[in-house]
C-alpha cells in the first residue's frame, strides 16, 4: 500500500538551493520505475520516507519564512493571523473553540490572544448571562487587518493550487489527509 501511494505521487520539479539539501537517493520517489521485488519495494519505501521528510521540512521552512514576512509587514505572527481569520470567519468565539479552529491548545491560544489584545486587534467580552464565559472578538483594527492581511500560508501555494485541475487538487488533499491521519493514529495508540 505505502509503495503504491508513493508511486501515485504526481511528477513534480524538485530543486534544491544552497539551504535545502535534498535527501540521498538523488531523485524523488515518484520518478522511479514501478516496484518489482521485495528489496526494491523496501528501497522505494525508504525513498518515500526520505522525500516525504524533505517535502514536509520544505513546507515548514516556507511557513517560517512566510510567518517572518507577516511579522515584518503586519507585526503579527502566523498563529495570530490564524486567530484573526477564524474570528473574522466565525465571529466571536470562546478561547476553547478558537483553539480548536487554529489547532492549538487553549493555553497556547490564551497567550496569542493576550498579544493580540495588547495590539488592540481583539477584545475579551464577558457573556452577560453567564459571567464565567468569555468570548474573543475582533476590534475595528482587527477587522481591518483580517481584510488586508494575506492568508496564513504562502500565497504562492494558493496560486499554485488554483492552477491545478480538480483531480490534482483532490490528490493533494487526499495525500495530506493520509499524512495527518498518521498523526491522529499515533495519538490514538
Amino acid at each position: 500500500m505505502q509503495v503504491d501511494r508513493c508511486n501515485r505521487l504526481k511528477n513534480t520539479n524538485v530543486s534544491a538551493t544552497d539551504n535545502e539539501a535534498q535527501p540521498a537517493g538523488s531523485t524523488p520517489p515518484h520518478t522511479h520505475a514501478s516496484i518489482g521485488d521485495h528489496d526494491a519495494g523496501h528501497d522505494a519505501i525508504d525513498r518515500c520516507i526520505r522525500w516525504t521528510t524533505w517535502y514536509v521540512r520544505r513546507l515548514v521552512q516556507a511557513g517560517d519564512i512566510h510567518s517572518k514576512g507577516l511579522n515584518k509587514k503586519y507585526q503579527v505572527s502566523q498563529p495570530q493571523v490564524s486567530c484573526i481569520i477564524a474570528l473574522n470567519e466565525y465571529g466571536p468565539l470562546s478561547l476553547s473553540k478558537l483553539a480548536q479552529y487554529i489547532l492549538v491548545k487553549p493555553s497556547t491560544v490564551t497567550g496569542i490572544i493576550d498579544r493580540l489584545e495588547q495590539k488592540g486587534l481583539v477584545k475579551r467580552e464577558r457573556n452577560l448571562t453567564d459571567r464565567r464565559v468569555i468570548t474573543i472578538e475582533l476590534t475595528a483594527a482587527g477587522q481591518h487587518l483580517a481584510e488586508e492581511a494575506p492568508p496564513p500560508i504562502p500565497e504562492t501555494i494558493i496560486r499554485g493550487l488554483t492552477k491545478l485541475s480538480a483531480e490534482e487538487a483532490e490528490q493533494i488533499v487526499n495525500s495530506l489527509s493520509i499524512l495527518v491521519g498518521m498523526l491522529d493514529d499515533e495519538h490514538a495508540e
